[in-house]
């Protein structure tokens, strides 16, 4: 997901986008009578809801039957509907009244991997069909955008999912929905919008598509970002799997990365799921080189994989990043699932700068695109034919980089932290000790929580904070085992300094407070 605003919602919190921007009026909202903005939304994802489910089942059954399968490899289990219906039930009375719009980055059925039990598209569109009517009832119903992201398609598959989330698209992109399953939506009209990618046409285990190569401009994942481009280009001038090289085909990675550095002042945020561990990571101007003597795709065959891969790139990263150095970013959101697969059930609320404070001054910064090391570094690699014909040697278009946006200065639409929630003892609910939400952590400062004397923005409300966060002692509160990270917002500079705090291996307790949150160990 990306989010943007006319400077675009969409560095920490956007999705992806379409073609030429229709005019609209999302979700049937009277725009002369603009609703009250709390600053906050909710990022759900991956509720994987099974109706096989048996309680106390074998796990290498997927916990389907009790009797152990020997042959099965599947050693975990998606979610009962009793969770994913205690979840929903749980934001609706606790958090439907003070939040602006729903960023919801799938999955909404049961993964396949149950032989005995095969997964048919009949069920798949029945558990997105209960999961969709959920969402209304909680969130639309009261008139706060809900915002879906899909994979499927272009087949029958998003002719369905158009029909069972006609209400969630807005009615002018339900033919681009229909060919690609993916839109935009304005959550704040005219402010704010929110892009839903089809990331399945990146993904680079997904055999039916090209891999964005340059020379097939037809190629799905190509007409994707062409659209995105389109999208992004109007927005400036008015997250489902994410993207790392593990992911994605390298063509389509390199052109999402550009991409994303490219209209920089305009995004706030790119928000993914499907990973399940809670963790952040860099697009880097840095990978848009050519480097022939490295591989081009690094997988990463592990969680403790991917979290040394992160130890290695935050090194990298500058102490005291300057204004320059800043263009040469974008960042990552990726948040850990509702499903206990396999750590434990989460969402998080993120708040943003719905203050007149620091109104945006007009843009300024604009560059070549280029890199740290020169500008130059690609020419000689791209007359080989190994590299002629590939995107790295083909963007050349001019970057949009602004150190007083958004995405770069606090001010109005700038993301400011989040608030993370999760079931830390789901193993011991039972009829008689239900499972309970609590906070796990927040990215704020602990004395940014508490307004002063003199108002101004909740981040949090206070009822949804423990104790030791909201007190009185400034040293206990500062200290609190809630706000690890002490964010002032989620600028990039902000996301780089954290970055290369944890890559230090001297800092032991802070890198142990990342993993315990990465992997709630």
């Amino acid at each position: 997901m990306m989010w943007i605003h006319t400077l675009l919602f969409a560095t920490s919190f956007l999705i992806d986008y379409g073609f030429a921007k229709p005019v609209q009026t999302p979700f049937e909202v009277d725009a002369t009578k603009p609703r009250k903005l709390h600053g906050r939304f909710l990022h759900i994802t991956d509720m994987h809801p099974d109706p096989h489910y048996l309680h106390k089942a074998a796990e290498s059954t997927g916990c389907h039957r009790r009797k152990k399968n020997k042959k099965s490899k599947n050693k975990e289990c998606d979610s009962p509907f009793r969770l994913t219906n205690y979840t929903l039930d749980f934001l609706n009375k606790n958090w439907a009244d003070e939040i602006d719009f729903v960023i919801w980055t799938g999955d909404n059925a049961r993964h396949d991997d149950d032989r005995k039990l095969p997964r048919t598209p009949a069920e798949i569109y029945d558990l997105n069909r209960h999961v969709a009517a959920k969402m209304t009832k909680v969130f639309y119903n009261k008139g706060i955008p809900v915002v879906p992201s899909l994979a499927p398609g272009p087949n029958s598959i998003t002719n369905e999912y158009s029909s069972i989330w006609s209400q969630f698209i807005p009615f002018p992109y339900l033919q681009v929905f229909q060919r690609g399953a993916y839109y935009t939506t304005e959550v704040i009209p005219n402010e704010v919008a929110v892009i839903s990618l089809n990331t399945m046409y990146f993904y680079d285990s997904n055999k039916v598509v090209n891999g964005c190569p340059y020379k097939d401009r037809n190629d799905p994942g190509n007409l994707q970002i062409d659209w995105l481009t389109v999208q992004l280009r109007e927005y400036r001038e008015r997250g489902h799997v994410p993207p790392a090289p593990g992911n994605y085909f390298p063509e389509c990675y390199i052109r999402y990365v550009e991409l994303a550095l490219r209209f920089q002042d305009t995004i706030l945020g790119h928000l993914f799921g499907h990973m399940n561990a809670d963790h952040f990571f860099f697009l880097e101007a840095e990978d848009l080189r050519i480097y022939p003597d490295e591989d081009d795709e690094t997988k990463v065959t592990s969680d403790q994989g991917l979290l040394e891969s992160l130890y290695v790139d935050f090194a990298t990263l500058p102490k005291k990043p300057k204004q320059s150095e800043l263009d040469d970013y974008a960042v990552v959101n990726v948040a850990p699932s509702v499903v206990p697969n396999p750590y434990l059930p989460s969402f998080r609320i993120f708040s943003y700068n719905i203050t007149d404070k620091g109104k945006r001054a007009e843009r300024t910064g604009k560059r070549k695109h280029g890199h740290r090391r020169g500008s130059e570094g690609n020419k000689a690699n791209c007359k080989s034919d190994e590299y002629r014909n590939t995107w790295r040697c083909h963007l050349d278009r001019t970057w949009h980089s602004d150190p007083h946006s958004p995405s770069r200065r606090n001010q109005r639409w700038t993301p400011l932290g989040y608030a993370q929630y999760y079931i830390p003892h789901l193993d011991q609910a039972n009829k008689t000790m239900k499972p309970k939400f609590e906070l796990e952590y927040v990215t704020y400062k602990a004395e940014d929580l508490v307004p002063s004397d003199e108002g101004g923005q909740v981040l949090v409300p206070l009822r949804h904070l423990p104790e030791e966060l909201i007190s009185n002692s400034a040293t206990k509160a500062e200290k609190s085992k809630f706000a690890p990270y002490r964010l002032k917002d989620l600028t990039i500079g902000s996301w780089v300094r954290l970055g290369h705090e944890i890559g230090d291996s001297s800092r032991k307790k802070l890198r142990k407070k990342f993993r315990r949150y990465m992997f709630m160990v």
